[in-house]
């Protein structure tokens, strides 16, 4: 089963984007205005290209303050109206993106299962490969225990039908694989050479090809990459999620993990963390710059603020989650995708925050929240 910080890197990287995604939306806004303010190149009449200069000038100082927050208008009705329109335009862009990225982290936890149930396949088709060929003796992987337990998982066969994550199609990846790659390691060669081959030794054999030849650094993980421009994240709860199921055989049988065991609540979870981070209120902003002042950055990193706010709006919207654990959780977030002074820095910021929350009473816990809140 995914867990929640699983789910948490997913809403960070979607704030990530929608951060991005809103400075484009940005420079389309003030391209609009540009555009308002250019030669009529088809016009019979003289242009004043001076005024029309200045008036673009004016108008985007005036949007860049209205995006601020900041009061600001115009006797001009032309620059009136270029502002207003650049602001809808904005407006309607970042919505569309918000609406479109929230729905967006569900499906990247399910491309999450396809390749999870993708990874296993391939094991599989890399075995069966094994057993066709024609030179030496590869029983011991074709026939190998948790092979055979995955053949026969009756939920491993739909879910690779349904989301066509199987080899079928891609025999001619897994055969030069097989041959140019896993025949050629020497922990593969050492392990077909034993007789008889222990669970132990059949157990340590699986880990390393999920770890070393599919998941390690090399054509494979490369080939995954190309299919998945996330992989470079996703890669490590792919992984976890393969170990986990390696750990699982008993009796040989295999029990695969979930991506989500209540997708209900899954859901509420992201879509109430992501769009309280997106719509938090500018007064934790303005806390998170006050308390950054003191600190030796030039400028707060993306991956940084986007952590802080996520922390905030955690501590605020759940309350069933404990302040310390919301901490903890954003701490190892910044030790994986930030800096390497990120971590010291978050931790600092959100403790000096969470008590300041505390004092105003914005922080509101009960039931398991209140564990170690006082």
């Amino acid at each position: 089963m995914l867990n929640r910080r699983t789910i948490r890197i997913k809403i960070m990287q979607s704030l990530f984007a929608y951060n991005q995604c809103k400075e484009a939306d940005l420079e389309l806004a003030q391209d609009l205005i540009e555009e308002r303010f250019q030669p009529d190149l088809n016009s019979m009449e003289v242009q004043d290209k001076d005024l029309l200069k200045s008036q673009k000038k004016t108008a985007l100082q005036l949007f860049d303050k209205k995006m601020k927050g900041v009061a600001a208008a115009s006797d001009d009705a032309a620059i009136a109206k270029a502002v207003e329109d650049a602001a809808k335009l904005f407006h309607k862009l970042i919505e569309k993106d918000q609406r479109y990225l929230s729905k967006n982290i569900l499906l990247e936890m399910e491309k999450l299962a396809t390749m999870y149930h993708s990874v296993i396949a391939l094991m599989v088709a890399l075995a069966d490969q094994a057993g066709s060929e024609k030179r030496g003796d590869h029983s011991n992987f074709s026939n190998h225990a948790w092979i055979k337990a995955w053949r026969q998982n009756e939920e491993l066969k739909k879910a690779v039908l349904k989301e066509n994550s199987g080899w079928d199609g891609r025999q001619d990846k897994v055969r030069s694989w097989f041959r140019d790659i896993v025949k050629e390691d020497s922990t593969y060669q050492k392990f077909i050479a034993e007789k008889n081959p222990d669970e132990e030794t059949q157990k340590a054999f699986i880990k390393h090809l999920s770890r070393k030849i599919i998941l390690g650094t090399g054509t494979i993980n490369d080939y995954f990459e190309e299919q998945n421009m996330r992989w470079a994240e996703d890669k490590d709860i792919v992984k976890s999620m393969v170990d986990k199921t390696i750990k699982a055989y008993a009796d040989g049988k295999i029990t695969l993990q979930k991506v989500s065991l209540n997708w209900e609540d899954d859901q509420e979870f992201i879509e109430r963390l992501f769009n309280s981070a997106v719509d938090l209120d500018p007064q934790y902003k303005e806390l998170i710059a006050k308390n950054t002042r003191n600190w030796e950055v030039d400028r707060l990193p993306l991956t940084d603020r986007v952590i802080l706010e996520m922390a905030i709006s955690e501590m605020i919207n759940f309350p069933n989650i404990p302040v310390k654990v919301t901490i903890n959780e954003y701490i190892e977030l910044s030790k994986d995708y930030s800096t390497p002074k990120s971590r010291q820095f978050i931790n600092g910021i959100l403790d000096v925050i969470s008590k300041a929350m505390k004092e105003s009473g914005a922080l509101k816990k009960s039931g398991r929240g209140l564990i170690d809140n006082k």
